[in-house]
């Protein structure tokens, strides 16, 4: 009989904790009102999410009015990046070549579009900034700009320092924009106190259902909506609420949060286990994610060169291990990484990206190698 799968892609998307899908069937046997009617089960629907716009801001440390439901990350960051230039005057963009693909695409759309300036820091092997360039590019400030960085990205795992670089835009009285989609439920965040604008978040990605997600739009910051029709979310994003997503979303995060600190210790343990496996098996691999200022809940790791190392994932998988070489974002399809040409131009070799979850146990990393050395050797 073949061993059970091991599932080290959660950083792709994440399973529904049962407690959620208990919550989830509650939901549908007793929330149907549109919210937005006003008759007494359009009521309770608002009244319900409401209660869990509440819930999910007090978690996140903002007010409740600064926090809006979206249908996923994607969503977030292309309404908050399409509106500052449309509705805010942003006339210059700052960013990273390894922002996640949503990012690029609307980056490459605004300049075709509105003519925006987009300007791109260096990175270096581990996909970290300098801070330094950044204020140097910011001491041009004759044009509105939008510094957009994500807090962590999402294929090596590398932390930006959120509040040094916020009080650097607004040292140069520019917008700040973190796509915090990794981060959400994974580590503490204090919007109120953070020196940020925007942030984004998507629901899939902290073990609740597919197609939920939110904006966090600072009060100071008024936006245009990108989806045009009714009034709902303030007016900011027309469409009928998912309630049953948004409830699921609110019930996960809660769990999340509720037992952090045991999660991330053992997420830690996970990573430097496999990082510890990985080195004595294969002494010629570069680990891309840092040690330090990173997610233990990602470890990127570079294989040398061998024959068939472009299919190293497909055969993985035969065996019974789901990792991924890229992003998982067209179509269902892993694409060439844009993440590591920019990192390892000149590395012939294969990536593989492994996530881990409090789902995730040390068994499971010492088959992961196993079935590694079997693949490999």
């Amino acid at each position: 009989m073949q061993a059970k799968r091991i599932y080290l892609d959660y950083a792709a998307t994440s399973p529904i904790l049962p407690e959620v899908i208990d919550y989830i069937s509650e939901i549908a046997k007793t929330i149907f009102g549109n919210p937005s009617s006003t008759h007494a089960e359009g009521r309770i629907a608002k009244s319900f999410l409401e209660e869990h716009r509440k819930t999910i801001s007090s978690l996140l440390k903002c007010n409740s009015s600064e926090l809006f439901f979206t249908s996923c990350g994607t969503e977030s960051n292309n309404l908050i990046l399409k509106s500052s230039v449309s509705t805010l005057g942003v006339k210059r963009i700052i960013s990273s070549p390894i922002e996640h693909s949503c990012n690029l695409q609307c980056f490459k759309w605004l300049q075709k579009e509105y003519k925006t300036q987009v300007d791109f820091l260096k990175v270096n092997e581990f996909g970290q900034i300098d801070l330094e360039e950044l204020e140097s590019l910011l001491h041009d400030n004759s044009q509105k700009t939008l510094v957009s960085l994500m807090h962590v990205n999402n294929e090596l795992g590398t932390m930006l320092n959120l509040e040094e670089t916020g009080h650097i835009c607004r040292k140069h009285h520019a917008l700040f924009h973190t796509d915090t989609v990794q981060g959400i439920g994974f580590f503490p965040y204090n919007f109120s106190e953070l020196p940020i604008d925007f942030a984004s978040g998507s629901a899939h990605k902290f073990y609740a259902p597919k197609s939920c997600g939110f904006a966090y739009i600072n009060n100071q910051n008024i936006l245009e909506p990108l989806l045009h029709g009714g009034s709902q979310e303030r007016s900011v994003r027309a469409g009928t609420e998912n309630l049953i997503g948004i409830g699921a979303m609110s019930k996960a995060l809660s769990y999340c949060y509720a037992d952090l600190e045991n999660r991330m210790t053992h997420l830690e343990q996970l990573n430097l286990q496999l990082r510890s496996l990985l080195s004595k098996q294969f002494p010629d691999i570069l680990i891309n994610s840092p040690w330090h200022a990173s997610s233990p809940k990602i470890l990127n790791v570079q294989f040398p060169y061998f024959e068939g190392i472009e299919l190293l994932t497909i055969k993985l998988d035969i065996e019974g291990l789901s990792v991924s070489g890229g992003s998982a974002c067209a179509s269902g399809a892993e694409t060439a990484s844009h993440v590591i040409s920019q990192i390892r131009p000149d590395h012939p070799g294969k990536a593989i990206r492994f996530s881990f979850s409090h789902l995730t146990n040390s068994e499971e990393i010492e088959r992961c190698v196993s079935i590694l050395a079997k693949v490999i050797h």
